[in-house]
């Protein structure tokens, strides 16, 4: 399955949420999994982003659907890139033809 890193920031009305409910996060986790995307991993940021989610989604189109009805809630902003091991890439890099 696709692997995409989501790079989140709160917005003000996202700060005073889970200042007031820090839970929040987990039921934020628990709706995203009903969307049909696996949180591998995530780590709270100090800088110009919050929140770093490692996610696998079934296609762009799902990872895109989830960030937009996330960043829709008006709590928080959301830059999704696509990700690849570096082991696929390297074995891409080998090949002497290219695939498209």
């Amino acid at each position: 399955m696709p692997v995409y890193m989501m790079l989140t920031t709160l917005t003000q009305e996202g700060r005073k949420t889970i200042r007031d409910n820090p839970e929040r996060i987990r039921e934020v986790d628990k709706e995203v999994e009903i969307m049909g995307v696996k949180i591998l991993t995530q780590y709270a940021l100090l800088g110009p982003y919050d929140f770093v989610n490692i996610i696998e989604a079934p296609s762009d189109e799902v990872a895109a659907k989830l960030a937009i009805n996330l960043s829709a809630r008006g709590t928080v902003g959301a830059t999704t890139l696509p990700a690849m091991p570096i082991d696929h890439l390297v074995e891409i890099l080998k090949k002497k033809t290219v695939d498209w």
